[in-house]
Parts: C-alpha cells; sequence; structure tokens
C-alpha cells in the first residue's frame, strides 16, 4: 500500500474523519477566504480543499498535486479544480503561479525538505502567502504509526521556522490542533470540540498539528553587494 493510498484508507475512517474536519477549521481560520486566488496544496490536501471544506464557488482555481503517486479514484471527483501526480521538488508549474500554497503531510515524508520548499518559492507570487502543517514532536498524534501524522519526521515549532527561513520564507502566525487524542473509540473522538479548546489553553505542547503561515522574503534572494560607503583613502599630497 502506497503512502497516498493508506493516507487516503485513514481518511475514510471516522478517526480521519475528525482529524479532516479540526484541521479544515484551523485553516479556515488562517484562511477565510480563497476565492478568486490560485491555490496550489501539495503532499495530500484533498480533505482541505476540497468542494466541502470551501464551497464549489471558491475552489474553481485550485490545483492539488499529490506528490510521487495519483490520487485515488474516489477522490477525483472531490475538486473543482485539478489533481496531478507530481515529484514534489519538481512541481509542474511556471514559476509565480499561485497566490496560496498549502503543504499538508508534505515536509515530514519528504527526502528534501529544503526543496520541497524552495519549488514552494518559485510557484508563490511575492505577495503569495504558503502555510505548512506538520505533524508536532511532543502530539500523541506523531506517535502512532497508523496514522499519516506518525509517518515520516515530526517537527517542532522552532524546527518549522529554521526551515522556512532556510528556504527564504519569514513566517508570521502560529496555531495549533488536533489536541484529540488519536483513538477510534467514536464516544471520545465525539468530544473533539471540547478537546480542542481545553488543549490550546491548557496543554498547546500536546497538539498533533503545527499550522505556520508564512510569507516570501523576497530580499533573501537579493545578493549582498560591498557597501559604497566606507573608508576613503586619500593620498597626501606631493
Amino acid at each position: 500500500m502506497t503512502h497516498e493510498t493508506a493516507t487516503a484508507s485513514f481518511y475514510a475512517t471516522p478517526r480521519g474523519q475528525t482529524a479532516a474536519s479540526i484541521l479544515g477549521r484551523a485553516i479556515r481560520a488562517h484562511w477565510p477566504e480563497l476565492a478568486r486566488l490560485d491555490v496550489l496544496g501539495v503532499g495530500y490536501p484533498l480533505p482541505f480543499l476540497s468542494e466541502a471544506t470551501y464551497g464549489e464557488s471558491r475552489t474553481h482555481r485550485m490545483l492539488v498535486a499529490v506528490t510521487s503517486q495519483h490520487a485515488p479514484p474516489d477522490e477525483r471527483g472531490t475538486m473543482a479544480g485539478a489533481i496531478c501526480a507530481a515529484d514534489s521538488e519538481h512541481l509542474p508549474f511556471p514559476d509565480l503561479s499561485f497566490d496560496r500554497i498549502m503543504l499538508v503531510h508534505g515536509v515530514e515524508p519528504a527526502g528534501s525538505p529544503e526543496r520541497l520548499l524552495r519549488e514552494a518559492w518559485r510557484l508563490l507570487r511575492d505577495d503569495g502567502r504558503l502555510l505548512v502543517i506538520a505533524a508536532n514532536r511532543t502530539g500523541l498524534w506523531a506517535h502512532i504509526d497508523s496514522t499519516p501524522f506518525g509517518q515520516g519526521q515530526p517537527y517542532s515549532q522552532g524546527q518549522v521556522d529554521r526551515l522556512l527561513a532556510r528556504a527564504m520564507f519569514r513566517p508570521e502566525r502560529h496555531s495549533r490542533a488536533l489536541f484529540v487524542p488519536p483513538t477510534n473509540w467514536r464516544a471520545l473522538l465525539r468530544t473533539h470540540a471540547m478537546w480542542e479548546t481545553a488543549g490550546r489553553t491548557l496543554l498547546p505542547q500536546l497538539a498533533g498539528a503545527l499550522l505556520t503561515e508564512a510569507v516570501k522574503d523576497a530580499y533573501a534572494a537579493v545578493p549582498v553587494t560591498e557597501p559604497l560607503w566606507g573608508r576613503v583613502v586619500v593620498p597626501e599630497a606631493a
């Protein structure tokens, strides 16, 4: 079973549907309106950039790149935009193509997350925004292998920020989500709203996911030149 197929299977379970609902609300808190924007999702963003999440009128310009493998057939009808399989380090789009890029289940399994982020930098317009959703290394979800949050490399908030800075992004906003325990017990999953409220206040370090919104640091790509001022040596008159 491929990583993408396993992820699709997870989001079809009650536990996965609860996680998708929680993260969907957290994403909309960052990006409440996507109408008239060109949006790219990379990794496995199908549950979060769907008509069910944003509405058909808002998603007509969205694209989803499911990296490495093709999307499961039953997912192809969920997007008003397009779905494609692509190498995450060589995405098949021109420079400056998108206003928003979302990376979800993208940086953790990436062989080179720096290259993935530099590719996002290339595709994002100068006033665009990037949203990285990464598994939190101190959260419970990162320790459950049967979920996509337990696959690959989890991160701390500081690690995400440093990774973004190396890729010439400037983090501007942070949030945390997915405090409900990663259980299959439906009765507990139904109390997820209580867990989210209490977790953000009392135990933020136990969040399952870190959401980091960043902007392109366009000036980081400008080479530093020698200053025009400085000490000037004037030869002494004969």
